[in-house]
């Protein structure tokens, strides 16, 4: 229980959530497109994943040992910068975020790419940030199998991501499914997109949108925040 063990730190002690509502699933899965509609068409603000103008990402597809951990703390700090302005924002909408940022360095130190020291000291700064977060009012989990995250990955061609193994992007997605299966501190929406393109096909795009809309509306989200 690794997950929920370093999450119930949140400070969600009164049961309240805050007004934002966060996109995760692997790499090319289709979080920023999604984010992007929620922009567009419920004029939602976005928190994008720092990946644009990151220092690091393109060097630790090469050298995985050498710079996970510069990466992870560099993601850890963006991703606690966004989620505090996203709280003051409201009818925000994230990219991933801090809660899952555990996801990459648990996997990095699992993988010998991050030693326990390193993990010790990111794990400490992880629950100090943590305390002074709550949970989203919803979490979308966009799940799909590792043949078709690396189809989509291969198809988008940036360069650092297609010198990754397979079995790199195989474990990333057994963690995430793990991951979800013990997150539980707020109301999670499970879309599996295996066999849909809700970015250039109007009737996934509808299928999608409508599986969202229902939940933000069994939750009262739609009236809240939207």
């Amino acid at each position: 229980m690794f997950y929920y063990e370093n999450l119930k730190g949140l400070n969600n002690s009164k049961g309240d959530v805050w007004d934002m509502i966060t996109i995760d699933g692997v790499v090319g899965v289709g979080k920023s497109t999604l984010m992007d509609i929620f922009t567009k068409e419920k004029g939602y603000v976005a928190f994008e994943e720092p990946v644009v103008n990151n220092p690091i990402l393109d060097k630790f597809y090469y050298d995985r040992e050498r710079y996970s951990f510069p990466l992870q703390i560099f993601f850890l700090n963006e991703r606690f910068k966004h989620i505090k302005k996203a709280s003051q924002q409201g009818k925000a909408v994230l990219d991933r975020s801090i809660y899952g940022d555990l996801i990459f360095a648990k996997m990095l130190r699992d993988n010998g790419e991050m030693s326990e020291e390193e993990f010790n000291i990111y794990l400490d700064l992880f629950h100090n940030m943590i305390q002074h977060c709550k949970a989203p009012a919803l979490m979308i989990y966009l799940e799909v199998s590792p043949e078709e995250a690396m189809r989509r990955i291969a198809k988008r061609g940036r360069d650092y991501e297609q010198v990754v193994e397979a079995e790199y992007w195989i474990n990333l997605n057994k963690e995430y499914r793990e991951y979800f299966s013990q997150y539980n501190f707020s109301p999670v929406l499970t879309i599996n997109v295996d066999n849909l393109d809700f970015e250039n096909n109007p009737e996934d795009k509808a299928f999608v949108m409508n599986q969202i809309n229902a939940k933000l509306l069994e939750l009262g989200i739609e009236e809240a925040i939207a």
